[in-house]
């Protein structure tokens, strides 16, 4: 492992106590799993820092923004200088979780770090180009996701996709490294770790998942609150969304396939902010006969975003999205693709049909 990048990186030949911690940090990492760095490990290293910046990937959903706060908010009762960044900032259906006012979108600070941590966010580009950038002062990149095909872009890598979310790893990482769990902290926690469990309806929640739910509400987590913010408060421009889908929605392979097309019009005609359409794709899935879910979704380049969804396990939605340069999780992927949106769908259902037809 080359470890040169220690004394060319000026921010810890300024501190080095911390870069001889690091170095021998990275001597223990390679003797373990290249992208399972135990979280005591990695707990040590924010232990030592005293700067640190946390981001997740862009268009940020309740885990990304979680994990990133939940780590924040306990590092700073640590009396560390935590930056939160987030290339895209906060969606509205999430500006009520506390502090989250304190997250940075570009252009950010010329602002220095010792360790730099990536949450949530499965390719290194998918942070977002000002964010890669602000990262990379740190001379220490800490990586720790739950999507499998995550490649470990970090100098200390922690992957581990059997978790339901990565809100789950970063409490465990909290556990270990005895750092502090407020109450902020279980709202932001419990915000990643309940939306990216479907409110822990998906088959990737485990009894642990349970467990530390549990735990939180002992410590005094109101989640019936929570609970209620996350999945009973919406705008009435959602609901002009959801009329139009319910209106629009298309069946394929004899209605084993759902799929709606969000066009620009459509989003300037409900006046859509960011988080409007979080999970409107749960809806269609809901219908009996449907075992795949699909979204399209036109971006304002001319793109295609792509949202799917599975709820048969020998259907896996992120093998379709890979072939279109995406990825995820069996059950739940997506991918981007050239417009236009009527030819993008036509072309990604067609794979999508081929893999359905092909169980029995």
């Amino acid at each position: 492992m080359d470890f040169s990048w220690l004394v060319a990186r000026s921010a810890f030949a300024d501190h080095l106590p911390l870069a001889a911690w690091a170095h021998r940090a990275l001597c223990r990492a390679a003797v373990t799993h290249p992208h399972l760095t135990p979280l005591t490990q990695i707990a040590d290293a924010l232990r030592s820092a005293q700067k640190i910046a946390i981001a997740a990937h862009v268009r940020p959903d309740g885990d990304a923004i979680g994990s990133v706060m939940g780590l924040a908010l306990s590092l700073r009762a640590m009396g560390k200088t935590v930056h939160a960044l987030l290339e895209d900032g906060v969606p509205v259906n999430l500006s009520f979780l506390p502090e989250s006012r304190t997250i940075l979108t570009p252009p950010y600070a010329d602002f220095e770090i010792d360790v730099a941590v990536a949450l949530d966010t499965a390719s290194h580009e998918r942070l977002g180009q000002n964010t890669v950038a602000a990262l990379a002062r740190a001379p220490l990149l800490i990586d720790i996701d739950h999507h499998p095909s995550n490649p470990g872009y970090g100098q200390l890598n922690h992957i581990d996709g059997v978790q339901p979310a990565v809100g789950q790893i970063v409490y465990e990482l909290l556990r270990v490294g005895n750092f502090p769990i407020t109450d902020a902290v279980m709202q932001h926690l419990f915000t990643a770790i309940s939306t990216d469990t479907g409110s822990f309806q998906y088959s990737s929640t485990t009894a642990r998942t349970h467990q530390i739910a549990a735990e939180m509400m002992t410590a005094g987590l109101d989640t019936s609150r929570l609970a209620q913010l996350l999945y009973q408060t919406y705008p009435a421009r959602r609901l002009l969304l959801m009329r139009a889908m319910l209106n629009e929605m298309a069946y394929r392979a004899e209605g084993r396939i759902v799929s709606w097309n969000l066009t620009q019009t459509l989003m300037a005609e409900a006046q859509m902010e960011p988080g409007d359409t979080e999970g409107l794709i749960d809806t269609l899935r809901m219908i009996d006969t449907v075992i795949s879910a699909v979204i399209f979704e036109e971006l304002p380049d001319g793109k295609i975003r792509v949202s799917a969804r599975s709820k048969d396990s020998r259907l896996d939605v992120s093998a379709v999205c890979a072939q279109f340069g995406g990825g995820g999780h069996r059950m739940a992927a997506g991918a981007r693709m050239k417009g236009p949106i009527v030819q993008a769908a036509d072309t990604y259902l067609n794979s999508l049909e081929h893999e359905v037809r092909r169980l029995a």
